[in-house]
């Protein structure tokens, strides 16, 4: 087996046996649609196997794993969303990473972008642990909540447009069902910011009438049944802009003391 089957022990797991999974992005909408809780939508992200190329893809990397996790048991589905159910901070990412959340099964875990953003969380407030390192390491988010515009780790992080829009409606309905409580948004990166906003305005949010460019520290108004939430633009904590210092541990925390602030 590639994969963890649901229901099977793994720390966390929201699915069981009994999960419906969705075969192709006709029945993610569906699915995703009749959703009435946070729970329900994370149980049905988990077992997702719409995108054949995805499915493959996350399988044959939990089955051939890097050397250095090569006596680990890989996770190899869908990375769902994780934290609170009624967050005030909702953090948005691209995609699991392959030796990262496809390993471990939880978002930003086990990778070297999670060891920067959990980090940050932690010393602003929104994380129990310094450290995500596996499911069941007791770490918790306090206030927060994570997600990825892909809930499946692509080929060189590089998700088809087919495949975003397959995955659309997981990420607008879990918008939707947290957004009563959420009054900040951060998207790490310009792929999640680009990401948003149609999530956005499909969960109900009135938007601007355009959408400013994406930037590290970029603040915009947003609405929510009448109560105000920021969107927040925050370079992405990849290897490449840790290495070279376009991101380092003061920027992210400036951008998550701003969040604190702002959604209080």
């Amino acid at each position: 087996m590639s994969f963890v089957p649901p229901g099977t022990g793994w720390p966390g797991d929201p699915a069981s046996a009994e999960t419906p999974v969705a075969r192709d992005p006709a029945e993610v909408r569906e699915l995703a649609g009749a959703c009435s809780g946070v729970a329900e939508l994370v149980a049905r992200e988990s077992v997702c196997r719409a995108c054949p190329r995805l499915v493959a893809w996350r399988e044959e990397v939990a089955q051939v794993r890097r050397r250095a996790f090569a006596e680990e048991t890989y996770w190899g589905r869908p990375v769902p969303g994780w934290g609170e159910e009624k967050p005030r901070v909702l953090i948005l990412g691209l995609a699991p990473a392959a030796h990262g959340g496809n390993r471990t099964g939880r978002i930003f875990t086990g990778d070297r972008s999670g060891d920067w953003l959990f980090a940050s969380l932690h010393r602003t407030g929104f994380a129990a642990l310094p450290t995500s390192v596996h499911a069941g390491d007791g770490q918790r988010l306090i206030g927060a909540r994570v997600v990825a515009a892909v809930r499946c780790a692509p080929p060189a992080n590089k998700p088809t447009p087919q495949e975003r829009a397959a995955c659309f409606p997981w990420l607008s309905r879990e918008i939707a069902l947290v957004a009563d409580s959420v009054r900040v948004i951060v998207a790490l990166g310009g792929f999640a910011w680009q990401a948003a906003w149609p999530a956005l305005r499909e969960a109900g949010y009135e938007l601007p009438p355009r959408r400013p460019p994406f930037g590290h520290g970029v603040q915009v108004p947003l609405s929510y049944g009448g109560a105000g939430v920021h969107l927040l633009g925050c370079y992405h904590p990849s290897q490449q802009n840790t290495f070279t210092g376009r991101v380092t541990e003061a920027m992210l925390d400036e951008i998550f003391t701003r969040a604190a602030v702002s959604s209080r």
